[in-house]
């Protein structure tokens, strides 16, 4: 039992890249803990940690060791939390990874729902662009727009969200609006970085289109917000740019195209999840599978948006 505990204290360690703040999430003093792992090694026979006054690094050895002990300990913590649920809902802080236009544009009632249905759960969520770590960094799942592209991750598709084309009824005044999908090459089309193209569907076509444009970023909030003062033509899921197209801000455009579904996932390290998590995830997937069947979008289009 004692050396489980020297397993979860190492992983905690490695964790908060240091004994300091390691020490302080446990409540416990850093003498304390760095005694702990010493021993650990001692009784291992390897050097685990470079310690330095500023950080500490792990060995060979400590990356082979963390990958194996983060599992155990996980497998650990799951098993005891089960047993506990059986008596208690579940309790601590949920730490997620979500992608800032989305959640604020669709997820923030959801999780207002979920926090009201689990009192005993607390938010850690990060909004940065970057793809966090979800090995080496204490997050408990990442939700995605995309294909996961790392194999050695678990990803649940939770919903497959469907783009579509729209503009702002001025860009149309102003610009006509496009027939075909051949057309879009003639039109400001906002995309997602250098996409250069569009594949789009009707049911019975395909139609690649080149397109392009004086703005490329990688904001779906601010590609959004471009196309509401006229700036061109977006292919943007209808959750994505529902309060817009209810606004009358944006309306669709050649109603029978669209693009290829984007997978939304929820993307973790283990299939072993604790219930805080596995709730958390479960609720997602519902909740997003009847929003995604009751989104009922008008179509705003100018009388004289067919001018070319």
């Amino acid at each position: 039992m004692e050396l489980l505990n020297d397993m979860a204290l190492f992983v905690e360690v490695v964790k908060a890249k240091g004994f300091r703040g390691a020490a302080a999430a446990m409540d416990m003093p850093s003498s304390t803990l760095s005694r702990r792992i010493s021993a650990l090694e001692k009784a291992i026979g390897l050097r685990l940690l470079h310690r330095t006054t500023r950080k500490v690094e792990l060995t060979e050895a400590g990356q082979i060791y963390f990958e194996r002990c983060k599992r155990i300990v996980d497998e650990a913590r799951l098993a005891h939390e089960q047993l506990g649920e059986m008596v208690a809902q579940p309790s601590g802080v949920l730490r997620a990874s979500l992608p800032v236009d989305f959640a604020v544009t669709w997820l923030t009632p959801l999780i207002v729902e979920f926090a009201r249905l689990y009192p005993g759960i607390t938010f850690d969520f990060d909004f940065t662009p970057r793809r966090v770590d979800l090995v080496s960094e204490p997050f408990d799942v990442a939700i995605r727009m995309g294909e996961s592209a790392d194999s050695q991750l678990i990803a649940r598709t939770l919903t497959l969200l469907t783009p579509y084309l729209y503009a702002s009824p001025g860009y149309l005044e102003q610009s006509g609006a496009p027939l075909e999908p051949a057309d879009l090459e003639r039109h400001e089309c906002i995309g997602i970085l250098k996409a250069g193209s569009w594949t789009l569907h009707d049911g019975k076509r395909t139609a690649t289109v080149s397109v392009g444009g004086r703005f490329t970023l990688n904001s779906v909030g601010m590609i959004r917000r471009l196309a509401t003062y006229d700036m061109g033509i977006v292919l943007l899921p209808e959750e994505i740019v529902a309060d817009e197209v209810a606004k009358g801000t944006l309306c669709r455009i050649m109603p029978a195209w669209r693009g290829a579904p984007t997978p939304v996932q929820a993307i973790t390290e283990t299939r072993l999840l604790p219930a805080k998590t596995q709730r958390f995830i479960d609720f997602l997937r519902d909740r997003l599978a009847q929003s995604a069947h009751h989104i009922v979008l008008p179509q705003h289009l100018p009388a004289d948006a067919g001018r070319t």
